[in-house]
C-alpha cells in the first residue's frame, strides 16, 4: 500500500495526529494493533487525567469537541435521569480523578465516528510493525505482521506505546533516566473493571501464585511501607503512610473519598434505575503497578513473561479484593465484587492492553527538562498542564512527584536529530525520564499527535521537512491557529486553580 502519511499506532496521540492529517486534505493510513483504537483513552481502559482549567481553556480544539462528543452520547444513547441529563459537566462515572470519568467503551464509538467521517483515512487495525525499510535518513516504508503488509509513505509518526518504530528506523533513542540506567522507567498496569452485588458469592478461583503476589513487596528506595496488597501505601508528594478507604457503597464523589469512586467509569445513580445494575469501577491504583521487568529493553520473550505476570497480578488483587482485603466493619473481603467487561469491551474484565507510561524517547533538536517547564518556547505547538509524576520504576525509585507549572510544547521536540521524514506522535517525543512524568497525560498526548499529524501534512503540502521548519515557523504557527491549537497559556493564570482536580495515580 501507498500513502502520503503513515501513522504507526492508533492511540490518543495516533487517532489525533490521523484526524489532523485527514482534515488537511492528505491519504492518510493508521495501524493499530489491538482491535480498538484510542489507546489511554479506551484499549487501556484509563479516564482522562486533566487539569483544573479544562472545562474552560487549556487543550486543543478537537479535543474539546472530543470531550463534548463523549458527554453528548450519554445524554443521546443513555436514560439519564433529568438532572444529570441537564449538567453540562456531565461525569457520567462521578469520579473524584477526572471530570470526564466514563466507560472506554463510550470513547471508542465516538472516536471511532469521529475518524470515520473522512475518506482518505483508512484504519488498520490488528497490525503490528516489524520491519522498517530506510534509506540513508528517510523512512520508506513499514512492514507489519498482517498479510505480509508493507506500507509505503512521505511521512511517518510513530505513535505506539513503547516506541516501536525507532529502533526499527535506527533513530537515535533513549530509554530510562539518562544517567547509565536504561532499563529504569515507570511500571506499567494491566487495568480492571468491577462491579457489586450485595449478598452474592461471586469468588473466582484462587490464582495459582496469589500466595506469591499476595505477600509481594517493592524493593524500593524509599522503602515501600509493607505488601503491595494493602491499603497503606507511601502518599506520592511526601513518602508518609497513605492509609486508603474503599467501600463500593457511601464513597461520595470528592477527593479522597475512597477508590471505588476515584476511578469510578458509571455511578448508576445518574442514570434510570434498572440501567445499570452496579457502578463501574475501574482499577488503576498502586496495588497493580508491575515492577518486576521492563517492556522497553527486554527481549520479546521476557516482555511476554512480564505482560502475562502483569496480568496475573491484577487478577490477584481482584481475588484479594474479593476473600482477604481488610473491611471497615473488622471483616475480610466483599465477595460480591464481579469483573465487568461491559465498559471495556472483553470478556473477562481486563483491559485490552496494559496502561504505558512511559516509551522509548527520540533525540530530538529540543529535549525538554524540567528547567524548561517555565519558559515561554518560540516554537510552541501547544500546552498542557500536570504534576511531574512518576510512578515506581523498574530501577527501584519510589514515587517521583512534584508540582509543576503550565507549560508548552516545542516543536524541536517533535523533530529527530537525523531522520527526515519520522515524527513522534505521542509519548515519545523528545522529553527525559522525569519530563515525560507531565507530557504523558490524554490532553498533552492528543496535543503532540495532532501537532505531529499537522506538520506531516504542512511538510508534504509543501514540500519541505520539519527540520526547516522549524527555522521558518511564523507560517506553520498561522495553521496551528487556524486550527485551534492553544500555544502559551493566559498571563493572569491563577495556578491555585490548576491542581483542582487531583492528577492521576
Amino acid at each position: 500500500m501507498d500513502t502520503d502519511i503513515l501513522i504507526v499506532g492508533g492511540g490518543t496521540g495516533g487517532c489525533a495526529a490521523a484526524c489532523a492529517a485527514a482534515r488537511a486534505g492528505l491519504r492518510v493510513i493508521l495501524t493499530e494493533e489491538t482491535d480498538w483504537i484510542g489507546g489511554q483513552f479506551t484499549s487501556q481502559g484509563v479516564p482522562p487525567d486533566e487539569h483544573g482549567w479544562i472545562e474552560s481553556f487549556g487543550c486543543t480544539r478537537s479535543y474539546r469537541q472530543l470531550r463534548d462528543d463523549i458527554r453528548e452520547h450519554y445524554r443521546q444513547k443513555t436514560p439519564l435521569t433529568a438532572e444529570a441529563r441537564r449538567n453540562p459537566r456531565l461525569n457520567p462515572g462521578n469520579g473524584w480523578v477526572s471530570p470526564l470519568c466514563h466507560e472506554p467503551r463510550v470513547s471508542h464509538q465516538v472516536l471511532t465516528r469521529l475518524l470515520s467521517q473522512y475518506s482518505n483515512l483508512q484504519i488498520l487495525t490488528g497490525c503490528v510493525p516489524v520491519a522498517a525499510d530506510i534509506d540513508g535518513d528517510r523512512v520508506r516504508a513499514v512492514s507489519f505482521n498482517r498479510d505480509s503488509l508493507t506500507v509505503t509513505a512521505d511521512y511517518v509518526v510513530d505513535a505506539t506505546e513503547l516506541g516501536d518504530l525507532l529502533p526499527m528506523t535506527r533513530c537515535e533513542f533513549v530509554t530510562g533516566d539518562e544517567h547509565g540506567s536504561p532499563s529504569n522507567n515507570q511500571a506499567f498496569s494491566w487495568c480492571f473493571a468491577m462491579e457489586h452485588e450485595e449478598g452474592a458469592d461471586n469468588r473466582i478461583s484462587r490464582p495459582a501464585r496469589y500466595d506469591y503476589w499476595r505477600d509481594y513487596v517493592p524493593r524500593l528506595t524509599p522503602p515501600w511501607p509493607g505488601p503491595l496488597f494493602s491499603w497503606v501505601t507511601p502518599n506520592p508528594r511526601t513518602m508518609q503512610p497513605n492509609h486508603y478507604r474503599f467501600h463500593p457503597h457511601g464513597e461520595a464523589p470528592k477527593a479522597f473519598s475512597g477508590l471505588w469512586s476515584y476511578r469510578r467509569l458509571i455511578d448508576r445513580s445518574q442514570f434510570a434505575p434498572g440501567t445499570y445494575k452496579s457502578d463501574i469501577c475501574l482499577v488503576n491504583w498502586p496495588m497493580i503497578d508491575y515492577l518486576e521487568g521492563d517492556l522497553l529493553t527486554a527481549d520479546a520473550d521476557d516482555r511476554q513473561r512480564y505482560l502475562q505476570e502483569a496480568k496475573e497480578m491484577s487478577l490477584c488483587l481482584f481475588y484479594w479484593l474479593q476473600t482477604d482485603a481488610p473491611r471497615p466493619d473488622g471483616g475480610c473481603g466483599w465477595p460480591g465484587l464481579k469483573l465487568s467487561g461491559q465498559a471495556l469491551g472483553t470478556a473477562d474484565g481486563f483491559a485490552k492492553a496494559p496502561y504505558i507510561r512511559e516509551s522509548r524517547r527520540i533525540v530530538a533538536q529540543r529535549a525538554v527538562t524540567e528547567h524548561d517547564l517555565a519558559e515561554q518556547m518560540k516554537d510552541s505547538v501547544g500546552i498542557g498542564c500536570y504534576r511531574i509524576d512518576l510512578h515506581p520504576s523498574t530501577g527501584g525509585d519510589n514515587y517521583i512527584d512534584v508540582p509543576a507549572p503550565p507549560f508548552q510544547i516545542p516543536l524541536g521536540a517533535l523533530i529527530p536529530q537525523r531522520l527526515r521524514n519520522l515524527l513522534p506522535g505521542c509519548k515519545n517525543i523528545g522529553v527525559t525520564h522525569i519530563t515525560n512524568g507531565c507530557y504523558r497525560l490524554h490532553p498533552v498526548e492528543w496535543n503532540i499527535g495532532e501537532a505531529a499529524g499537522l506538520l506531516a501534512a504542512y511538510c508534504v503540502t509543501n514540500r519541505t521537512e520539519p527540520q526547516k521548519v522549524i527555522h521558518d515557523y511564523e507560517d506553520f504557527q498561522g495553521l496551528l491557529d487556524r486550527e485551534g491549537i492553544e500555544r502559551a497559556w493566559p498571563d493572569d493564570l491563577d495556578l491555585d486553580t490548576g491542581d483542582a482536580h487531583i492528577h492521576a495515580r
